[in-house]
C-alpha cells in the first residue's frame, strides 16, 4: 500500500476537484484525506489530497496532468523526512526548541548541520551530535561570509534552510539562490514592526499584544510570504525587556508551527501569501 500527498496549484476553471477525484476512483484509490480552496481574485485553485493504493507514482501524475490545465504546478510527494540546515547566532530558545523536538521524534526532518556566526551554541548543539560550523562574520563582507557559509551548506542535500534567531541580513543574491527554501522567525507580528528591536518599538508604542511571525524570506526585509503566527497579551506593567522575555516563549512555539506545516507539505505560496491546509 503506497501513500503520496498531490499538490496542484493552477488557474481555476470549472470541474477541476471532480475530473481530478475521478482519476482517484478509477485507479481504485482511496482519498484518505482532501483540501481546496480557490483564490477568487486570482481565479487561482489550490488543492492538497492524501491518497493510499496501488499505483505507479509517475502513471498515476500523467493522468492527473491530463485533466488539468496544462500550466498547472504538480507535484505527487511520498510522505518522508525533510532535511534542514539551521542558522543561528547566540540566542539558544528557538534552536533548542527545534533540537529538543527532533531528539524526541516530534519533528519530521533531519537537521543536517547548524551554522552559526557566534561560537556561542556550539556545546547545545554538539550534545545532540550534529555537525555545527562557526563562520565569523569579523573582518568580512556580507558577501563575503555569504561565500564561505554557501561551500559548507553546499556539502549537504536539503529542503529548508531554518532561520533561528540568525541575527544578519541576508543579501538578494543568497536569497535568490535558496528562493522559496529558508524560513526566518521574526520576534514580531508582522507587518508591525519590521527590522531591529521590536520589542522596544512595541513597548514604545504602548501596545498591548505582542507576537511572533514565521515566513519565508525574500529581498524585502521581515516581508515574505506569513506561514504562522501568534500573540499574547501584555500589560502597561511590561518593560520592553519584559516583552522579549515573554517574546520568546512565542517565537519558538510559531517556528515550530510553521517548520510542521512546511515539512508536511501544507503550504502553498500564492504571491506573498500562503494558502494553508
Amino acid at each position: 500500500m503506497r501513500r503520496v500527498r498531490v499538490l496542484i496549484d493552477c488557474n481555476d476553471e470549472k470541474g477541476l476537484v471532480y475530473k481530478i477525484s475521478k482519476v482517484f476512483y478509477d485507479r481504485d484509490l482511496n482519498i484518505e484525506n482532501n483540501r481546496e480552496f480557490v483564490d477568487r481574485e486570482q481565479s487561482r485553485f489550490f488543492m492538497r489530497t492524501v491518497v493510499t493504493g496501488e499505483f505507479n507514482k509517475n502513471r498515476l501524475r500523467d493522468a492527473i496532468k491530463e485533466v488539468i490545465p496544462k500550466s498547472a504546478n504538480l507535484r505527487v510527494i511520498e510522505p518522508k523526512k525533510k532535511s534542514i540546515i539551521i542558522f543561528a547566532t547566540k540566542e539558544s530558545h528557538a534552536i533548542g526548541d527545534i533540537l529538543i523536538r527532533h531528539e524526541a521524534g516530534e519533528l519530521d526532518a533531519d537537521i543536517k548541520a547548524v551554522i552559526a556566526n557566534h561560537n556561542t551554541l556550539k556545546g547545545l548543539v554538539e550534545r545532540f551530535d550534529i555537525p555545527f560550523f562557526h563562520i565569523t562574520a569579523n573582518g568580512k563582507s556580507r558577501e563575503e561570509h555569504e561565500e564561505e557559509v554557501k561551500r559548507v551548506i553546499d556539502r549537504y542535500r536539503f529542503d529548508y534552510i531554518v532561520l533561528a534567531k540568525y541575527m544578519r541580513i541576508l543579501t538578494s543574491d543568497f536569497v535568490s539562490h535558496y528562493r522559496d527554501k529558508i524560513i526566518n522567525i521574526h520576534h514580531s507580528f508582522l507587518p508591525a514592526f519590521i527590522g531591529a528591536n521590536p520589542y522596544k518599538q512595541a513597548y514604545n508604542r504602548g501596545v498591548k499584544i505582542i507576537g511572533a511571525t514565521a515566513h519565508f524570506v525574500t529581498d524585502d526585509l521581515d516581508e515574505g510570504p506569513i506561514i504562522a503566527q501568534d500573540v499574547i497579551p501584555i500589560n502597561h506593567r511590561f518593560e520592553w525587556r519584559d516583552m522579549q522575555k515573554a517574546g520568546r516563549d512565542v517565537e519558538k512555539i510559531v517556528l515550530s508551527r510553521a517548520l510542521n506545516l512546511v515539512l508536511n507539505d501544507r503550504v502553498f505560496l500564492n504571491g506573498n501569501r500562503t494558502i494553508i491546509f
